[in-house]
């Protein structure tokens, strides 16, 4: 499937001259003020039309310096306006293949192909052809991915997207972070300074003086929330509206997006197992978010997400699809012993017992005010569930060809990974661990994120657990005690 036509140097879809400029803008917006700014400093408008003549043929400049070509051993891209880059990778290490369409890129009929080799890329070591005909990817797919996984007929549907999904998201911090990057942006940009003289700022502060600190800040605690919520939930809306994961023989598809339709292709012959997530609050409403693990696919991230923030058995039977092991997924695990309890219990309570030390010091010499010792309270019980919630969640599960942690409480999750894709081990024991008797078993793998803790399990038994994991650990006599 690599003719000679597809070996010569080949531009991108014309279409990209009126995507480009666009994409250019949006990303230029900072320049854009800052010329705005300029131009109104010193009476010249001609400044903002300066900086977005300079970004618009900046954008058509890029379809004109990029080209990529498809080898039989390599494809290659080039690129660059200021700086020419060239950049090529072998197809033998091709992992996964994914496509981005942008808004405008679908109107245009276009999408973004990335290839991945597995390892973390950014800036000109991406190697994404932006954009393709949105007709031409699944013949790019099939010739990049070697056309043994290219999707097959009478592939099964492993879950779809359901609007009830979108109750998970305002559990999440993406709101907040949504907010605070904003408000950032708005800092550097010197929009908050010059927004002190606006006629509603003014009015707000009015009101706050109206109200008083306690009111003040009640209110605005409130419309933080108000707003971390909306954005959150506009944000998985936009982002995993009509998601569905489908297993196509050796082929595993990923497709979602409202506006913005992103799709991955995975080759299921690299699975090496999967991580449910379950962030506190997510899981006190039965939610989790199911990740892959997968040579070739970065393990934290979007990267490896196969399944959102969504109910907590939707996740766990499309692990136990895709493994067919749902003793690994559901299975009990056995808890790590009460050293390992205690530690727990001293990292939880360490907080409050210094928090109630300083209190009463505090108090002994000036006194405190009256809310502090109910919010020390309130601090104890928190803290006392955290110990209890972190002692329960901790344990392991290993032997029948698997290794299953699980561990965490805020941001609990259960690590279900091959033992034929581990590929060393290491035993790990600080000083206070020593002096409990718990060690720490770290599994080494190239898939997910390369290193799979079993925290804090009895020092006596580690090496047990190592050798009845990866059988080679016993045979080659490393196994202890």
């Amino acid at each position: 499937m690599t003719g000679p036509s597809q070996q010569q140097w080949r531009r991108l879809s014309p279409r990209m001259l009126l995507v480009h400029p666009v994409h250019e803008v949006l990303r230029q917006i900072p320049v854009l003020i800052g010329s705005l700014v300029l131009g109104s400093a010193t009476g010249n408008p001609m400044w903002t039309l300066i900086g977005i003549g300079a970004i618009v043929a900046y954008g058509m400049a890029r379809w004109f310096t990029t080209t990529y070509r498809i080898g039989p051993d390599e494809v290659a891209l080039r690129g660059g306006v200021l700086r020419r880059t060239e950049l090529a990778v072998p197809r033998n290490r091709i992992r996964s293949v994914s496509t981005d369409a942008r808004l405008l890129h679908r109107l245009l009929g276009l999408t973004v192909l990335q290839v991945s080799t597995g390892r973390t890329a950014s800036g000109d070591t991406v190697f994404a052809l932006d954009a393709v005909p949105a007709g031409d990817v699944p013949r790019l797919r099939a010739i990049l991915l070697a056309g043994s996984l290219a999707p097959v007929a009478g592939g099964r549907v492993l879950a779809r997207w359901q609007p009830s999904w979108l109750r998970y998201s305002p559990l999440t911090w993406t709101g907040l972070l949504m907010i605070v990057a904003a408000l950032g942006v708005l800092a550097q940009t010197g929009v908050l300074t010059a927004a002190r003289g606006w006629t509603w700022v003014r009015a707000g502060a009015g009101v706050a003086q109206t109200l008083g600190l306690l009111g003040t800040v009640v209110l605005a605690v409130v419309a933080v929330l108000a707003a971390s919520v909306a954005l959150s939930v506009a944000q998985s809306l936009l982002t995993y509206a009509n998601l569905e994961l489908r297993r196509d023989a050796e082929v595993l598809h990923l497709s979602h997006g409202l506006l913005r339709v992103r799709e991955h292709t995975f080759d299921m012959r690299r699975l090496r197992g999967g991580t449910l997530r379950e962030p506190l609050l997510v899981r006190l409403f039965g939610g989790a978010r199911l990740d892959a693990v997968m040579t070739g696919v970065t393990g934290a991230g979007e990267a490896s997400l196969l399944l959102p923030p969504c109910p907590r058995t939707t996740a766990q039977d499309v692990l136990t699809d895709l493994i067919a092991r749902p003793d690994v997924v559901t299975g009990p695990l056995t808890p790590h012993g009460p050293a390992a309890t205690r530690r727990r219990w001293t990292r939880a309570m360490a907080p409050p017992v210094a928090a109630v030390a300083g209190a009463v010091v505090w108090a002994v010499t000036t006194g405190v005010p009256v809310w502090v010792w109910p919010a020390l309270a309130v601090l104890t019980v928190c803290s006392c569930a955290l110990a209890v919630d972190r002692s329960r969640s901790l344990g392991h599960r290993s032997g029948g060809g698997w290794l299953v942690s699980r561990s965490g409480s805020l941001q609990r999750r259960r690590d279900c990974v091959a033992a034929a894709g581990i590929v060393g081990w290491t035993v790990r024991q600080t000083l206070p661990q020593r002096r409990a008797g718990v060690a720490t078993l770290i599994a080494a793998t190239a898939a997910g994120v390369k290193r799979y803790e079993v925290i804090d399990v009895p020092a006596a038994d580690a090496w047990r657990i190592v050798a009845t994991t990866s059988a080679w650990v016993g045979e080659t006599g490393w196994a202890r005690g």
